[in-house]
């Protein structure tokens, strides 16, 4: 029999010995570079039990996609091996994503008798690295960056013992024969011997501490010291952006953040994720680590390094990434050095090699449901199951901001870890590095590769440079609405609502606010916000679109205008292009509340708008929806978001508070897409609707959204195992170009 799915490198093979065993039955297990294939031969009551066994005890890593049975005759096989991997052929094994540190694990780190107590690269055959080690497939030692260190003799037996929780753990290791710690100095120098209880010292010293994990180095300071937190920012020119915080356990981390059961789920899963969370009153975090946020990005230790770090610290400590101004993470000593040394005072590493760069997850629990808001570590490169095959291989290279790619082959996508902005070379690098890195792992050469029709950005120039391929365009918000639809394994078509902050229209125009009559393979543009003329430098200067805005308001509105003596310069301008975008909207409103003037990372004004909004307000601003000609194609409807913006200057000419006025922005806008969705329906015939793009990280807007649609009797999809934003647009983009090549 043949085993696909994710059976590499989760203790899958000694899983298949043991039970055969058990069952009195002959043959050999290997890996190849499709998964596992199984000699078994026996009675035939105990190869029938096998064969139900085999997929209803599974290890909990694995992942069985199909298993594919053969008949013969009898080999005359002599007990059950693992023999060595078969690495030729076609490449189509599934590599495991990393695991956070089990707890058989945990105990042993616990126990002064075991030989690996506080030893902070312990592992077994469920836990640890994978995808950020791994070189090639089949998963087996010498194709990972474990390949270097020699077993001894106490490991070598326990990796060839069947029963074993290491038996054949190519992570296994232990103080004489694994990974090692180390703590340096900015210039490379070792700084003591006992590398956690310096690192410690250093923390409640208020220093900054680089930390290797698994997937790249972190910036660390203790979250409730707020000179250190201040002095982090200020060193990595992170003026605004929240820091994640990782606290020591559960316990410790309900003393921050309001957990309920669904976050507790997820943070501590084996793919210990980043989960954005409520923040207590009074929580001890400094102001720095999070300013202007309700919520905190807490996760939990996912490896053993974290676990010693953060009990011997006793208290939470605040990560930054480990990078500077959005560059990729630095994931080598050398380039950590390099590029950190004027942040960080300290290093603490090791000489276990990261082969593949990988951030942290990030989740949002939002309208019952959970959100992907980045995926990486502990998912990728876990392939997404597709409801129809895909014709031929495909590469869809996606957007610019929160890049990734994706690769499509037979009903699986392969979407990659998160690859952060492509602003410079070395992001341009790390970006062409996951291609082939997937395209190795994975086995498929594409043969077609989508892109979208933005010709600027850095993902559509690589893809048009590709020889031999065909190229498949595809617009912005259509590559959304199919992202939603291949994440809820839907064909549509639907109503799509595609809310984000830009993207090129084939009319030439600013798309961002969009209505869409959508399936996978085609799309009609069925109606959208409002076009205003969005200003030059209105992305970082937010006060330019409120400007836009209230272009034409009356006298009585004067008082609400921010920037007022820049104002005419703005407004004077005929060069200014038309946008329909909805992030624009937010950063409106955002300005004119005084909340955000000026951004310094992307979305930061809609993000604080959000947080600053009274979410127990009821109040709606209306906004028109103006209907066309129903017997017309396309364009039937215009939302007016300016009714919007206007109503919200009155409410603040009025003296109403502003989180109040925030609430009714956001439900103004909620109402408004729920009545436009109603008015498609009425001339489509539609009943579902797919929710997509960057706005729709806004759990206010999206719950607000979600709830309105519902009533009014529709279908509601929106994302949850991929992001909303641009980070899942590559998926979109290779479900299109499959669907186009089907018909």
């Amino acid at each position: 029999m043949h085993v696909e799915g994710i059976v590499q490198g989760v203790g899958f093979r000694p899983f298949v010995r043991s039970l055969a065993i058990r069952l009195g039955l002959a043959g050999r297990v290997r890996g190849d570079v499709n998964g596992v294939h199984i000699e078994i031969e026996g009675a035939l009551a105990g190869v029938e039990e096998f064969l139900t066994a085999l997929e209803r005890d599974a290890p909990a890593l694995s992942d069985i996609e199909r298993v594919t049975v053969v008949s013969g005759e009898p080999a005359g096989h002599r007990g059950f091996t693992i023999a060595a991997s078969d690495p030729s052929g076609l490449r189509r094994a599934l590599v495991p994503a990393d695991t956070a540190t089990c707890d058989d694990c945990l105990r042993e780190l616990a126990d002064p008798a075991d030989r690996r107590h506080r030893y902070p690269f312990i592992g077994c055959v469920t836990c640890g690295p994978r995808f950020t080690i791994v070189r090639g497939a089949p998963y087996d030692r010498p194709r990972t960056t474990m390949a270097g260190y020699t077993l001894c003799p106490a490991c070598a037996a326990e990796y060839h013992a069947p029963g074993n929780r290491r038996f054949h753990d190519h992570t296994a290791g232990c103080p004489a024969c694994g990974p090692r710690l180390r703590l340096l100095d900015a210039r490379g120098a070792d700084l003591c011997g006992d590398p956690i209880a310096c690192a410690v010292t250093l923390l409640h010293a208020g220093r900054v501490v680089a930390v290797k994990g698994l997937g790249g180095f972190h910036l660390a300071v203790p979250a409730a010291h707020e000179h250190a937190a201040a002095t982090l920012r200020g060193r990595k020119h992170r003026e605004d952006q929240p820091f994640a915080v990782m606290a020591a356990d559960l316990a410790q981390a309900r003393r921050l953040c309001t957990i309920d059961d669904t976050a507790a789920g997820l943070l501590t899963s084996r793919a210990r994720p980043i989960v954005l969370l409520p923040r207590r009153p009074g929580a001890p975090v400094a102001a720095g680590v999070a300013p202007g946020h309700r919520t905190l990005g807490l996760l939990l230790p996912y490896t053993a390094l974290h676990h010693l770090l953060l009990a011997e610290l006793g208290e939470p400590i605040a990560l930054a990434g480990g990078d500077v101004s959005g560059e990729p993470i630095a994931h080598t000593d050398a380039d950590a050095l390099t590029r950190l040394g004027g942040i960080a005072d300290a290093f603490l590493t090791h000489d276990r090699p990261i082969h593949v760069r990988a951030d942290d997850s990030v989740l949002r629990p939002m309208s019952g449901e959970v959100t992907v808001l980045r995926r990486a570590r502990g998912y990728a490169p876990e392939p997404l199951p597709l409801r129809h095959r895909v014709p031929r291989p495909v590469l869809a290279c996606g957007a610019e901001l929160n890049s990734t790619i994706c690769l499509a082959a037979e009903r699986r996508a392969y979407l990659s870890q998160h690859l952060g902005d492509l602003h410079d070379q070395d992001a341009l690098r790390a970006f062409a590095e996951a291609i082939d890195h997937y395209c190795g792992l994975s086995g498929i050469r594409p043969d077609v590769v989508a892109h979208d029709l933005h010709t600027g950005y850095p993902s559509t120039r690589h893809a048009l440079a590709i020889p031999g391929a065909d190229l498949v365009g595809v617009q912005h918000h259509h590559a959304h609405i199919a992202s939603c639809l291949a994440d809820n394994g839907d064909s549509g078509p639907v109503i799509g609502v595609a809310f984000d902050g830009l993207g090129h229209g084939p009319d030439g125009a600013l798309w961002g606010g969009e209505f869409l009559r959508a399936d996978l393979a085609t799309y009609e543009r069925l109606g959208h916000l409002t076009p205003v003329p969005m200003p030059a430098g209105a992305i970082r200067q937010p006060w330019r679109m409120a400007a836009a805005y209230l272009r034409h308001d009356h006298p009585g509105l004067a008082v609400v205008r921010r920037n007022a003596a820049s104002w005419a310069g703005v407004l004077g301008r005929a060069d200014a292009p038309l946008t329909s975008s909805a992030a624009r909207l937010f950063d409106a409103v955002s300005a004119l509340l005084g909340i955000r003037d000026t951004v310094t990372y992307d979305g930061q004004a809609a993000i604080e708008l959000e947080q600053h909004a009274d979410p127990a307000e009821t109040g709606t601003y209306p906004a028109a929806v103006t209907l066309r000609d129903l017997r017309c194609a396309g364009d039937l409807l215009a939302v007016d978001g300016g009714d919007l913006v206007r109503a919200a200057a009155e409410d603040l000419t009025a003296g109403v508070p502003t989180p109040v006025i925030a609430g009714r922005f956001h439900n103004g806008v909620a109402d408004a897409i729920a009545r436009a969705c109603q008015t498609l329906r009425q001339a489509t015939g539609l009943s579902a609707v797919a929710l997509s793009g960057s706005v729709f990280q806004n759990a206010l807007l999206l719950e607000g959204t979600v709830e309105r649609l519902r009533a009014a009797g529709f279908r509601v999809l929106r994302h949850i195992r991929v992001p909303p934003h641009d980070g899942g647009l590559s998926l979109g983009q290779a479900a299109v170009a499959a669907a186009r090549d089907r018909a």
